[in-house]
């Protein structure tokens, strides 16, 4: 018969292994992801400077045509990184007001109730595919905006802006609510105790004290509008066209993406490099978006006791 203390022993001997294996799971979890992503790059830093062997970088980042497949090949990524930000701004315009007006809706007028069922509403715009964005702006927004403004292309900027705008909402929304509601109670009662409304009380004190928060989830929601790729692809078009029109056709780099890997490019050609010359180019730009947001909330960061 086992004394107690030989069966304490040996039940913190079976709860370290325990604990061990768990660990050991959870490590090769996190390094299975970081593998992922220094295989994803290393792949991608390869090719690129196998392209820039061929091509210059300034004929690359300052060129004004971008022809690629074609027999006379130019590779100036200027108007794909000119659409790709066209509609980033636009869909900006659309997002920025909406998501932050909803965070402060959901933050600071809805009682928990009304919240509970907005709030998951909200955020089933971002479970909606992509491919559906696309289309709803091809065949609804696109015939609108021709009815007020004739001269509007069939595939143009302003109605893949438009609903990658809306996309991008809930984004904005719920990073900005979290934000919002992780100012503290005391600065809420300390300004209603002064006599302040409702209204300035969220304007004036809750959103510069929230100010970091908010700021970040613009940033992240409009590097999710430079990403995306299906919805951008369908209304947008596929002229790599260097404009500030947004009723004309464009290209994004997402869409160059999609239209040259459907199979017709040769592996190993240069016209297969500049898949991943265009798609470094937007993972060092996303990249830089996210590390942005990242400095954006270490800077203007409130802290409070």
């Amino acid at each position: 018969m086992s004394s107690p203390g030989t069966d304490d022993l040996s039940f913190k001997r079976a709860r370290n292994v325990k604990e061990q294996v768990i660990g050991s799971f959870l490590f090769l979890s996190a390094a299975v992801s970081t593998l992922v992503t220094v295989g994803i790059v290393a792949v991608l830093f390869t090719e690129t400077v196998a392209f820039f062997r061929a091509v210059s970088p300034v004929d690359f980042f300052t060129g004004t045509e971008w022809t690629p497949l074609f027999q006379n090949p130019r590779f100036g990524v200027l108007p794909l990184l000119s659409g790709s930000f066209l509609v980033a701004a636009g869909a900006a315009v659309v997002a920025i007001p909406l998501g932050l007006l909803s965070a402060i809706f959901l933050s600071e007028y809805s009682g928990p109730r009304l919240r509970g069922v907005l709030k998951p509403l909200l955020e089933i715009l971002a479970g909606i595919p992509t491919v559906v964005y696309g289309y709803f702006a091809l065949t609804f927004i696109t015939p609108l905006l021709r009815t007020v403004l004739p001269e509007t292309d069939v595939f143009n900027a302003a109605s893949a802006a438009l609903v990658v705008g809306i996309m991008i909402v809930p984004t904005v929304s719920s990073l900005s609510d979290d934000a919002l509601r992780a100012v503290p109670k005391a600065l809420r009662q300390g300004a209603y105790g002064l006599g302040a409304t409702k209204f300035e009380v969220s304007t004036r004190v809750v959103v510069p004290a929230a100010l970091s928060g908010i700021l970040a989830s613009f940033i992240l929601g409009i590097s999710r509008a430079i990403g995306e790729t299906m919805a951008v692809t369908i209304a947008a078009g596929n002229m790599p066209n260097l404009t500030l029109n947004g009723l004309e056709s464009i290209q994004t780099m997402t869409a160059y993406i999609v239209q040259a890997s459907l199979g017709d490019t040769p592996h190993g050609s240069i016209g297969y490099q500049t898949l991943f010359a265009v798609g470094m180019t937007l993972f060092v730009i996303t990249l830089a978006m996210n590390v942005l947001s990242q400095w954006v909330m270490a800077r203007f960061r409130e802290e409070y006791q």
